[in-house]
């Protein structure tokens, strides 16, 4: 098709993007083979500079015979100059015959006929071959600069910057029997769309970073035989990971607290976030090490790096039940809690409850 429209061009239009577009193609590929050391790109910019020249050769050619065009010549090959016909020459008489004959007197001429001379006819103007060449250079020249330079002036989705992680759809998912007996209970899906938001890295201090991972699972808590709705979310980033978690159990925030006391909890410190009960707690993380091949089972497990847990009631009366907002790095580093007490009076209203 593209060939075929391209023979519906004029010959000063046609031969001139030929020429333009092998040139500015074989000078390209030439270079980047030159530079990366491609053989075969190479063979394919010496084709289109060889293409390239025999089209110049033939515009060559073509022009000179515009300049200097030779003798018409008519449709049954005869030539139609006049200066070409033979003249009929006068017999010469001999001497003998001059003296016999008398001379005879000329008869009068006839009049010639009035014949009127053959109007004028206006010659087809033909059109500028150079006007011709001219305009295609000119119109493709500024296709090529636009092909050539538009990533570099028209704004591009791909600019370089990775682009955040969203949250899997788990729609299909099945949930446990665990969330169909806490009607109220949120899924990780939900929880992942309420802790992945733009601002996040911001909150955190990091503004430059861009979420890596986001995901939801919609699991149960521990050592609860599967009878306690637990989802949780996760985001990661270059510094920091965060960890959004609910638990559908009994326990109040006072009674967490007093359980802390006998854990291993460090710098607590109890406050009110929402106009609910919250508490602050320190402690490290668990590193476990999976190996997947030979049939090993792995290594023991290991003490992470330190984490930052926000705990906060999910109601003012503190009747049961929490959000953990977990906070920690891979260095140990830890952002102030002002962070996450941002974090939480962000996430925690956009969380979804469930009609009973």
């Amino acid at each position: 098709m593209l060939g075929f429209l391209l023979r519906l061009l004029p010959f000063w239009v046609r031969e001139p993007l030929f020429i333009l577009v092998g040139s500015v193609f074989g000078v390209r590929i030439m270079y980047l083979a030159l530079h990366d050391g491609e053989w075969a790109a190479a063979g394919i910019g010496t084709v289109f500079l060889v293409f390239t020249a025999v089209r110049v050769h033939t515009v060559v050619r073509a022009f000179r015979a515009r300049r200097n065009p030779g003798p018409a010549v008519a449709a049954d090959g005869t030539v139609s100059d006049a200066q070409s016909q033979p003249q009929p020459q006068p017999q010469p008489q001999s001497q003998s015959q001059s003296e016999s004959q008398e001379p005879v007197p000329a008869p009068a001429p006839a009049p010639a006929p009035m014949v009127r001379p053959p109007a004028p006819v206006a010659a087809e103007k033909e059109p500028n071959a150079w006007g011709q060449a001219a305009a295609a250079v000119a119109v493709f020249a500024a296709i090529g600069a636009t092909l050539w330079l538009g990533p570099e002036l028209l704004p591009s989705d791909d600019t370089g910057t990775p682009q955040a992680a969203s949250c899997a759809s788990g729609e299909d998912e099945k949930l446990p029997s665990a969330y169909e007996k806490t009607p109220r209970a949120a899924t990780g899906d939900e929880l992942c769309e309420a802790l992945n938001r733009p601002d996040l890295a911001q909150l955190l201090g990091t503004p430059a970073e861009t979420a890596t991972v986001a995901s939801g699972t919609s699991n149960t808590a521990p050592l609860t035989d599967g009878r306690v709705a637990q989802p949780e979310a996760e985001v990661q980033f270059d510094t920091y990971t965060v960890n959004v978690s609910a638990t559908y159990n009994k326990l109040s925030i006072a009674q967490y607290v007093k359980l802390m006391e006998f854990g291993e909890e460090t710098d607590v410190r109890t406050l009110t976030v929402l106009g609910r009960p919250a508490v602050l707690a320190s402690d490290h993380t668990m590193r476990i090490e999976f190996d997947l091949g030979s049939g090993g089972t792995g290594g023991p497990v290991e003490q992470g790096p330190l984490a930052r847990t926000l705990s906060v009631a999910f109601d003012g009366k503190d009747r049961g039940g929490y959000y953990d907002i977990t906070v920690w790095s891979e260095s140990g580093a830890l952002p102030d809690d002002s962070a996450l007490l941002d974090i939480a009076e962000k996430v925690l209203p956009a969380i979804p409850e469930r009609a009973v």
